[in-house]
């Protein structure tokens, strides 16, 4: 298909350095006009000022108020099989039962968290870190962008039993007691991205954070980073 070059405007919002990559390696440069937005500031400001045909979520940190979901047409990717696994931290919580395959949906953004209809649903798999993972995701999103804008579809309303999944805090990044090295090696590799609080074992007055894990004749190797452990509950 070829996009229409009706010189509408889109904003394309994203909270990590991979967004802004995707952003600037391929969805700029579809037909249109397109800005992207790092903050709620941003979004807000951009919003207000551009009338938008679509904001579009990449990856983002915060809840978007009323008054921009009813402003323009917001779009999310959700990295589940929804309704199945609505919520937080949904990468860490699909490896943490086992899952090495996923749906990556995209969603019309209403005001009950990732309860909006649906666009389109695309295959995402979950191995390798989880930076790889997003990274991924990231790039997958920016074909469905496409896809949104040439054909405008109506979304869906999700049809199924709600299986709501619990935001990860970053006391949960301690590993656990875990029953096998793969069950270690999935740990490891979920939380292993920039800026999400990494594993962890607190040890005698240091913390050993691992990441780059590599499962292999028999063992588990890590990089590890020793600290001296934190002295606020909220980062243990």
């Amino acid at each position: 298909m070829t996009l229409r070059d009706d010189g509408a405007q889109y904003v394309v919002a994203g909270a990590k350095p991979w967004n802004r990559r995707v952003f600037d390696e391929v969805i700029r440069r579809y037909p249109g006009s397109w800005t992207y937005v790092g903050s709620r500031e941003e979004l807000t400001t951009a919003v207000q000022a551009l009338a938008p045909r679509y904001a579009f979520f990449l990856h983002w940190s915060w809840k978007v108020p009323p008054e921009i979901l009813g402003a323009t047409e917001c779009v999310c990717f959700h990295m589940t099989d929804v309704p199945f696994g609505r919520g937080g931290s949904p990468l860490q919580n699909l490896i943490v039962r086992g899952l090495d395959r996923t749906k990556l949906s995209s969603l019309r953004m209403v005001d009950e968290m990732d309860a909006g209809p649906v666009y389109a649903k695309r295959d995402l798999d979950l191995h390798g870190t989880a930076e790889e993972v997003y990274v991924r995701a990231a790039y997958l999103s920016a074909d469905m962008v496409r896809d949104i804008v040439e054909r405008e579809p109506d979304p869906v309303p999700q049809a199924g039993q709600v299986v709501a999944f619990q935001r990860r805090r970053p006391a949960d990044s301690e590993v656990p007691e875990l029953e096998s090295l793969t069950a270690v090696h999935d740990f490891i590799r979920m939380l292993d991205a920039h800026g999400y609080p990494p594993a962890f074992i607190d040890h005698k007055g240091f913390r050993y954070s691992f990441g780059r894990a590599a499962l292999y004749d028999g063992r588990v190797v890590a990089d590890v980073t020793i600290t001296p452990m934190p002295e606020s509950e909220d980062e243990r």
